[in-house]
């Protein structure tokens, strides 16, 4: 099945797909340093540039159209400001290409979007309410969303997403994949030797390990079994109540890029070419694979069922 993948950071949506096999034919991402990694790892065919400046005849038809839009409009961190944030409208951007195809005949099979939990609640249900009435009044999707957990899908870290899976087919009875029981810990995924540069200093350390200042008191903790959701901005060393710290040799450190890599589901011979800055921001920012991997798999069977899969 061709897929079509928009807002695609580093690939941990599409490589998902990949495994559960469909196939990739091209992508797009905003961010020059994403595009980077996604083109060291991928021969997919990845487009660098703003999706609302390609024109839609670019953009090929497809069996399935994925994408994870821009969470920062509706998450905490971000501000919340929803349809606000010109980030927010790029949603209706995702429409417009699925108009545009279903104006052609050439209507995606399924669409599968994925956004932070917030999504669902955001100004009191509303932006999900239009997202959804979008999808199904608009362009005729039947629709399901629910929330999914990276630590309920193989992975030790505790990240909670909005996964929106339609479908064209009004038959379609579609099922989100059922947890597993987590076999590894975070401490599984460390690496032995590990650069000076990633341990804290003793200057630094009392500030990481605070509860907090002013306001904002928050239980800082490390050594986590399973690890707290990793953020696009753990290159600013929040504290150990946002952020992942580890005791090694007796000396406290922050996660390398690489246990970020693992912490997201990508294998060790994915290729990190950015700065650990950029390598930072974008495991934070990436869709976890396995959790990706079993919502493919869950769509490929619905496909499968209504007898709209293409081997």
């Amino acid at each position: 099945m061709r897929v079509v993948s928009l807002f695609s950071g580093i690939g941990g949506l599409d490589k998902g797909f990949e495994d559960a096999g469909y196939h990739v034919i091209w992508a797009n991402d905003f961010d020059k340093f994403a595009v980077q990694t996604y083109r060291a790892n991928y021969k997919n065919n990845i487009v660098h540039g703003d999706i609302n400046e390609i024109p839609l005849d670019e953009i090929p038809d497809c069996e399935v159209l994925i994408g994870g839009f821009p969470c920062q409009p509706f998450s905490m961190m971000g501000g919340q400001r929803g349809f606000e944030d010109a980030r927010g409208t790029l949603f209706f951007r995702i429409a417009e290409i699925l108009r545009d195809k279903i104006r052609k005949d050439q209507k995606p099979k399924a669409v599968i979007l994925e956004n932070v939990k917030r999504l669902m609640t955001h100004d009191q249900g509303r932006t999900f309410a239009t997202i959804k009435r979008i999808l199904e009044d608009d362009l005729g999707y039947h629709v399901y969303a629910d929330f999914l957990n990276s630590a309920e899908h193989g992975v030790p870290q505790t990240r909670n997403r909005t996964y929106i899976v339609c479908f064209a087919n009004k038959n379609a009875e579609f099922q989100f994949p059922q947890p597993v029981k987590l076999e590894k810990c975070l401490q599984d995924l460390l690496e032995e030797n590990v650069n000076q540069k990633y341990f804290l200093s003793d200057r630094i350390l009392p500030t990481i390990l605070s509860n907090g200042t002013g306001g904002y008191q928050a239980k800082s903790e490390i050594d986590l079994k399973v690890a707290r959701p990793l953020c696009a901005t753990m290159a600013k060393m929040h504290r150990a109540c946002q952020d992942n710290y580890v005791t090694q040799n007796g000396r406290v450190r922050r996660l390398t890029p690489r246990e970020c890599a693992r912490l997201q589901g990508f294998d060790d011979d994915f290729v990190i070419p950015v700065s650990d800055c950029q390598a930072y921001k974008q495991f934070g920012n990436a869709v976890t694979v396995d959790v990706s991997r079993a919502v493919a798999k869950s769509v490929r069977d619905t496909l499968e069922n209504v007898g709209e899969w293409k081997d």
